[in-house]
C-alpha cells in the first residue's frame, strides 16, 4: 500500500469565503406531496369553516371594511363569516409576484415564482453564544446581529432584528429595531413587531425616509415585507388586524402567517391542522383586499406539532416539512408567492439544531417556498437568537444556493483533452485544465473544516460550533457600514426621538 500523502492538503484559510449576493432561482419542479383533488378538498372544507364557524375578528376598523367588503359580521361577538362566492371573488387580481426594492438597488429583490430570499430571525426575546451563554436581548445583541445579517451575503433581507432589545422600553424599542435595520444594513427589512396600526405606521414612515420615497412612490415600489401571525385558533385581535390594513393600504407586501400547532393551537393532525391554517390565512387576505383590492397579500406557513408527551412545541419535524410542502401546493393553488422558516427546537447549536434546521430547509426548497423566514439564527423554537447558529445557518443555505446552481456541461467544462492527457492510472492535480479551476472548481465553504484529521488536531481540533463562534466575531471584528447618505440618517434619528417623546409622554 502507498504511504499516506500529507503533502498539498488543504491549509486552513483565513479569509471568510462567501459566495457574492445573488439572487436565488429554484430550478427544479416542486414536490408535490399530496393530490390535487387533495388540495381542493383542503380549500373547500376551508371555505366551510369560513362560512359556517367564521373567525373573531376584535378590530371595530377590520369589522366595518368586511362587512363593506360583504361579509356576514355579528357585532355582539365580533365574528365574521365570509361566504365562499366573496373569498373566491376576493383570491382575483392579488399579484403573484412583486418586488421588495432596498436601500442599495442592487439588493433589491423579487418575490414570487421561482426567486427564493433567505431572511435572518426575528422576534426572539433571548440570545446566546459561546462566550456569555444565553441571556436577556440587549440594544447592543439587537445591532450585532444586523451588522452580521448585513455582513453574510446569503441572507438577502433584514428578518426582524435578530433579538428584541429587552434593556428598552416595550413601548419604543420597535424604533431602536427599525433604526439599526434601515442604517446598519442597507438590504431589504422586514418589521419585528407589526402587531399593532401604529407601529405599522411607524414602520411605513421609516421606510419613507431610508427610501426617499412618498406614500405613492412607496406604494408603486415597496420598502419592506411584513408578517402577520393569527392568534390561532381562528383569531385575528385588533392589533394584527390593523397592521394587515395599515400595510395593505400603503401598498406594502404582507404575509398572513397562522400560528397553528397541531395538538394546541389547531387539531392534532397535519390535514386538520393545514385546514384551520389555510382558513385563518385565506381570512387575513381578504381582510387585505378589503382594506385595499389588489394590494400584494400573500400566504404564510407555520404549521408544525407539538410534543404530546410534554405539549412543547417541535420544529424541524416530519410533520412540520409535510406542512411545507403542502401549503407551497397551496399558495400555488391560489397563484400567490409563500413563506416559511428554517426551525428547530433545539436548544444548543448541536447536532440535533443541524438537522432539524436541514429537514426545515430542504422542505422549503422541495416546496418551492419564496420568503424562508427565520433563515438564519433561530434557536430554542424561536425563542432564543444565536451568533454560532447564524454561521451554521449560513453554510447550510450557501450550500442550498451551490446545490440549486446549474451544472456546467460545456465542451471547456467537461474537459475531454484532460481525460485523454492523463489516459489510464494517473491523476488531474497537474493537468492545466485542473490549475485552471483550482481556485473556484467547487463549493468553498465558510465553516466546515475539510483538513485531515492530523491538521485538524494540530489546529486545536475545533468543533462547527467552536468554529462558527470564531468566525462572527471574525466577522463583526471586519464589520463596515453600508453606506448611507447623512442626511437621510439624521432624518431617520429624528423621526425616532419625535416618535419615542410622543409614545411616552
Amino acid at each position: 500500500m502507498p504511504p499516506r500523502i500529507k503533502a498539498n492538503r488543504r491549509k486552513k484559510n483565513t479569509k471568510l469565503n462567501q459566495l457574492p449576493f445573488q439572487e436565488i432561482q429554484n430550478p427544479f419542479k416542486p414536490m408535490e406531496l399530496i393530490s390535487a383533488d387533495q388540495i381542493e378538498f383542503i380549500h373547500k372544507t376551508s371555505l366551510k369553516v369560513l362560512s359556517e364557524i367564521g373567525i373573531r375578528v376584535d378590530s371595530l376598523v377590520a369589522l366595518k371594511l368586511l362587512k363593506e367588503a360583504g361579509a356576514e359580521v355579528n357585532r355582539t361577538t365580533n365574528h365574521v363569516k365570509f361566504e365562499p362566492a366573496l373569498v373566491e371573488e376576493m383570491l382575483k387580481g392579488i399579484p403573484s409576484e412583486f418586488t421588495i426594492h432596498a436601500r442599495n438597488p442592487q439588493k433589491t429583490l423579487k418575490v414570487g415564482g421561482n426567486s427564493m430570499i433567505f431572511a435572518t430571525v426575528c422576534g426572539p426575546s433571548f440570545v446566546s453564544d459561546l462566550d456569555r451563554g444565553r441571556r436577556a436581548g440587549s440594544l447592543q445583541d439587537m445591532r450585532n446581529f444586523v451588522k452580521l445579517s448585513s455582513s453574510l451575503n446569503i441572507f438577502h433581507h433584514e428578518g426582524g432584528s435578530g433579538c428584541e432589545p429587552l434593556d428598552l422600553p416595550a413601548e419604543t424599542r420597535h424604533l431602536d429595531m427599525m433604526l439599526a435595520q434601515t442604517t446598519l444594513s442597507d438590504k431589504g427589512w422586514q418589521p419585528c413587531w407589526m402587531n399593532t396600526a401604529e407601529r405599522a405606521r411607524d414602520c411605513i414612515e421609516m421606510a419613507k425616509i431610508s427610501l426617499q420615497l412618498t406614500d405613492e412612490e412607496l406604494r408603486l415600489t415597496p420598502g419592506i415585507l411584513g408578517g402577520v401571525n393569527t392568534n390561532s385558533p381562528l383569531l385575528f385581535d385588533d392589533g394584527q388586524a390593523e397592521a394587515v390594513i395599515e400595510f395593505a393600504k400603503a401598498g406594502q407586501p404582507v404575509h398572513i402567517t397562522p400560528f397553528t400547532l397541531a395538538g394546541a393551537m389547531s387539531p392534532a393532525t397535519i390535514g386538520g391542522s393545514l385546514v384551520q391554517q389555510n382558513a385563518e390565512a385565506l381570512a387575513g387576505i381578504v381582510l387585505g383586499q378589503a382594506a385595499s383590492r389588489y394590494s400584494p397579500v400573500f400566504y404564510g406557513h407555520f404549521t408544525s406539532n407539538v410534543d404530546m408527551k410534554t405539549g412543547s412545541p417541535a420544529f424541524g419535524t416530519p410533520e412540520y416539512a409535510q406542512s411545507v410542502i403542502i401549503s407551497g401546493q397551496l399558495a400555488r393553488y391560489y397563484d400567490l408567492p409563500i413563506r416559511s422558516s428554517n426551525t428547530t427546537a433545539a436548544n444548543s447549536v448541536d447536532a440535533q439544531a443541524t438537522y432539524e434546521s436541514s429537514m426545515s430547509i430542504n422542505a422549503c426548497v422541495q416546496g418551492h417556498i419564496n420568503v424562508m423566514m427565520h433563515a438564519g439564527g433561530w434557536l430554542e423554537g424561536g425563542l432564543t437568537c444565536s451568533f454560532e447558529k447564524l454561521i451554521l445557518d449560513a453554510e447550510l443555505l450557501q450550500m442550498q444556493a451551490a446545490f440549486l446552481s446549474p451544472v456546467d456541461f460545456s465542451e471547456e467544462a467537461i474537459g475531454y483533452e484532460a481525460i485523454a492527457e492523463v489516459g489510464s492510472g494517473g491523476h488531474f492535480f497537474g493537468t492545466q485544465h485542473t490549475l485552471d479551476r483550482y481556485q473556484n472548481a467547487f463549493y468553498e465553504p465558510i465553516l466546515s473544516d475539510w483538513r485531515n484529521f492530523e491538521s485538524w488536531t494540530e489546529d486545536g481540533a475545533k468543533s462547527a460550533t467552536q468554529r462558527a463562534n470564531l468566525i462572527w466575531k471574525k466577522l463583526l471584528n471586519e464589520y463596515e457600514k453600508p453606506p448611507i447618505d447623512p442626511a437621510i440618517e439624521e432624518e431617520l434619528e429624528a423621526y425616532v426621538t419625535k416618535r419615542k417623546e410622543q409614545i411616552l409622554t
